[in-house]
Parts: structure tokens; sequence; C-alpha cells
């Protein structure tokens, strides 16, 4: 209890002096750091409130990449009402959860108080959970499940795999994950894998199926109503082969550009990576069998596995809220077995000189992302009131139920009841192919956006002009743009146009844009 109590403390009033600067730059206005956010908050209004599943009232949108976690959202405003921070309220809960499990877990590896509470903290800053809890997305959702699924699965090998409490509870997080981030199929795969290799044919096939059964019923009740098995997010930002063409080069060129030349990969799980090698090495060498190998690095192997899946055919950014149930997964899996480099730091240090320096290796890294979490965290939850929440109180004031173009589609619809063209697809059919066919804008799109902006009576557009490629449809006309002041961490631009489509509303909409008050820290120039 007391190392409950110290991580507890500890944790929650780091996250609580991070809030109150947040509240201290956005008017005392909770903000969270990423629009995305306010996606999920969006379609689980819809959905409350209107039966509605879509970014919008008005139609389906595939728009949530968590449909588990936008679910739970929707049941809550359902019983306490259409609140924003519902999401910040869920987070710091299922956080609080977490810290239970992590608590409990190293309890079985460290005797004193202090080494479960440095464990435990280190975990949460490893995967930079404050910035997770901030974000107001599913992340902290799936490290939580991830934690308990990995505390059952060591409980259930540790008993040789023997049916029981712990077997059923790990296969019930299974079937959570795939819900609640669709990358989860790349740790199914990876145990599946594993789990042949020290024929458990079985489990084998049983993760496959118990993870894979609830995507394929959303893949059933997704597609009619897009034409994509997956969410938007999921079949825009993927990776993926055309196998009409040369799939070896292909290949070739997503390892590149995915693992070997991105830097993020490095940042993210290499050193974790090469601890786990080196100690498998060392039980290769100790005349280990291959099948007590594998048993002894099951998790290693599996969640190696996953992180290299994740790399090559998931998103990783260094913002790491993609990768944080991988950087707690491969904590809570190693930690245990480097236990002497929390109790015996000194002599360990010195005796263990190679895991030594990967050690200090991923501290730095902690360090690293503490500090760069900081600057998300000051910097971004300003961004996104400056220019997001600005957009979408401009939008409820005069165009609330108008149709409006923009890029950035969470707090706009979240905050009012706009009709929407979400010209990067997340939230419009219309656009998906050609976010799937297209890696830049070109005329193609641009006789589209065109034609349908005015065929459909589009009002206005308010939208990053870079974004588009310089293939801005000559029938927007440039009214004004909108600059935030301070240095941008989490936009896409630190500017955004707002442009007039019908051609009618032209003038009154520059004055409106002049008459309107605007937060004093974003730059207004009318283009006249």
């Amino acid at each position: 209890m007391k190392s409950f109590l110290t991580t507890v403390s500890i944790f929650f009033g780091i996250c609580l002096m991070y809030i109150l600067i947040m509240l201290s730059t956005t008017e005392n206005y909770f903000t969270y750091i990423l629009d995305d956010a306010y996606i999920h908050l969006a379609v689980a209004k819809n959905f409350a409130l209107h039966g509605i599943w879509g970014v919008t009232k008005y139609a389906f949108s595939s728009s949530s990449s968590s449909p588990i976690f936008t679910f739970i959202l929707s049941v809550l405003i359902s019983v306490f009402g259409n609140h924003a921070l519902i999401p910040l309220i869920f987070n710091i809960t299922a956080a609080c959860l977490l810290i239970v499990i992590l608590n409990k877990y190293y309890s079985y590896y460290f005797n004193q108080s202090r080494h479960i509470v440095i464990a435990c903290l280190f975990t949460l800053f490893f995967a930079v959970l404050h910035v997770q809890i901030v974000s107001g997305m599913e992340h902290v959702l799936q490290v939580l499940v991830i934690a308990v699924n990995i505390y059952c699965f060591q409980k259930w090998i540790k008993d040789n795999f023997r049916t029981g409490v712990y077997a059923y509870w790990f296969y019930f997080t299974i079937l959570l994950l795939g819900l609640i981030r669709f990358e989860s199929m790349f740790y199914f795969a990876s145990l599946a894998f594993v789990f042949s290799l020290i024929k458990k044919f079985k489990n084998a096939i049983l993760v496959l199926i118990i993870g894979f059964i609830p995507i394929l019923l959303f893949g059933y009740f997704n597609y009619p109503r897009s034409g994509y098995f997956f969410p938007n997010s999921v079949v825009v930002k993927g990776t993926l082969l055309d196998l009409s063409g040369n799939v070896f080069t292909q290949a070739l060129e997503i390892i590149l550009k995915k693992m070997i030349l991105n830097i993020t990969f490095y940042k993210i799980g290499i050193f974790p990576l090469l601890i786990g090698v080196i100690l498998m090495y060392r039980d290769y060498k100790s005349k280990l069998s291959f099948k007590n190998i594998v048993l002894k690095n099951f998790l290693f192997l599996a969640w190696g596995f996953t992180f290299i899946l994740h790399c090559l055919f998931g998103e990783i950014k260094s913002i790491f809220r993609y990768e944080a149930y991988v950087l707690v997964a491969f904590a809570m899996i190693l930690i245990p077995r480097l236990a002497s480099f929390f109790t015996k730091p000194l002599l360990t240090f010195k005796t263990e000189k190679i895991l030594g320096i990967f050690v200090l290796a991923n501290m730095a890294l902690l360090i690293y992302k503490f500090g760069y979490g900081h600057t998300l965290i000051t910097n971004g939850s300003a961004n996104i009131y400056e220019q997001q929440v600005e957009s979408a109180r401009f939008l409820n004031t005069y165009y609330n139920n108008s149709k409006v173009v923009a890029n950035d589609i969470g707090a706009i619809t979240y905050f009012t009841d706009i009709h929407l063209l979400d010209f990067m697809g997340l939230g419009s059919m219309e656009m998906v192919e050609f976010k799937i066919k297209k890696k830049f804008f070109d005329d193609e799109v641009e006789d589209f956006l065109t034609k349908y902006t005015r065929d459909n009576n589009y009002q206005l557009a308010i939208a990053y002009e870079e974004w588009l490629d310089g293939h801005t449809p000559k029938n927007w006309k440039k009214v004004a743009v909108l600059k935030i002041n301070g240095s941008s961490a989490v936009l896409g631009e630190d500017h955004l146009y707002i442009y007039s489509i019908n051609p009618n509303i032209h003038n009154a909409l520059k004055e409106q844009v002049r008459s309107f008050n605007w937060n004093k820290k974003v730059t207004v120039t009318i283009i006249e």
C-alpha cells in the first residue's frame, strides 16, 4: 500500500502540475493537446445524442481509431451529459488502475517499497503516460489492458499454461485489445508465432480467433457503410503493399523508411531490443534447450516481433502515443530480469558493463522523452486552444449549421453542428480513395474539390493551404489568415486560412472575421 500511495502521489502530482500549466495558457479552459481527442468526443457525442456513429450528426463516418474507447465515451456522455472533460477523467481513472496493476506486478520481484516505486515510475514515464493522459486519447486504456494481459500471462506461464483464472483473464484482454487499437493485430500474430515455436498450436489458434473475431465483427459493421473494412484513419495512414508492382522493392523501401532510416525507431525500442537479445544470448550460452529459451523469453520475443511489425505497418511518431503500449510492455518484461540494477545499482553497473550501457541509454531516453513531453504539454494545449478551438468558436457563432471544408476536424465538429467535408479523408468517405491512391494532391483532386464544393453548396473552408499541395480550388477565395504567436508543438502549421467558397458570402465572411472576438494570442490578417 505504501508503494502504491507513493507512486500515485508522485505521478499524479506531476500530472496536476502540468494541468495547471495548461490551464494558465488557455484562459483556464482545459484543452487537450491533440485535436484528435475531439474527434473521439464528436463521434461519441453524436452516437450518444443522435444515434449516429460519425463526426457529424448527419451521416456515418468511420473516423474513430478506437471503437471501444469512443463507445465508452458515448456511454459516459449518455449518463453524465456532454462534457469535454470526460476523456481526461476517464484517463486519470485508467491510469490509477494501471498503477494498481504495476504495483502488484513489481511487488513479486522487489521486496522494498522504494524499488517498487522506482520500477512503477520508470514504466509510467518511459511510456510518457502523463502526456497520454492529457492527450485525451485511448492510449491509457490500451496500456492498462496490456499491463493486465502481461500480468496474467506471467502468472499463467508459471502455472505451466494450466487453464485457470489467469488464462481466462489473458484471453479476455486479447478480446478487448483489437478494438482498443487495431495495431494489436501485430501482437496477436506475434503471440501465435511464439506459441507455435513451442508447439502449443491450440493456444496459437485460440489467440488468433479470440483476437480477430471482434475485429471481423467491426469490419462486418463498417464495410457496408464505408466500403472499407477498417476505420478511415487506418485505411488512410496504414502501410500498404501494391501487389501489382514490385513487391520486393516496396518491402525494402518500407524497411528503410519505417525502420532503418527512421530516427524514431531508435528512440523507441532499439535499446530494449538489444537488452533482450543479450539476455537471450546468455540463455543460449548456458546450454538451455530451444524450448526453454523460448519459454524463458516468451514475452520478449512476442513483443520484439510486435514492435517490428508495428514499425513496418503501423505509424510511429515522436509524440510516442502510438508506441506507449510497446514501451510499457518492454518495461514490464525486462525490469524483473534487470532487478539488480534497481536493488544494487553500483555493484551491478560494475559487473554488467554492456547491459549497464544499454540501461543507461534507456534512462537517457526516459529523460529525453520527459523533456519532449514537457514541451508538448506546455505548448500543445495552447496550440489547440488558439487554433482549433478558436476556429470552432467562430464557426459556432456564424456558421453552426453550414457546410464547411476543413482538414483538422476534431474541435470544429465537436463544438458545432456543421456539415463537413474533410479533404484529408478521416471524416469524409468522398476523399478516402484519393488519399489511398495519391501521396500528394494533383489536378484530379483539385477538380473534384472544385466541383464537389460548388455543386453541394459549401460555404467556406478553414484549412492549411500547404496541405493542398498547391492545388487549392480556384473557386476558394482567401478571406483571412489566422496565425498563433507562440511556438507550434502539435499543429500541422502555425497558421491556417479561411476561404469563402460561396462567392455570395465573401464580403460578409470578411466582416465576420474582422469583428469576431479572437483570442489575443491569435494574429488575424484580413486578405483584401
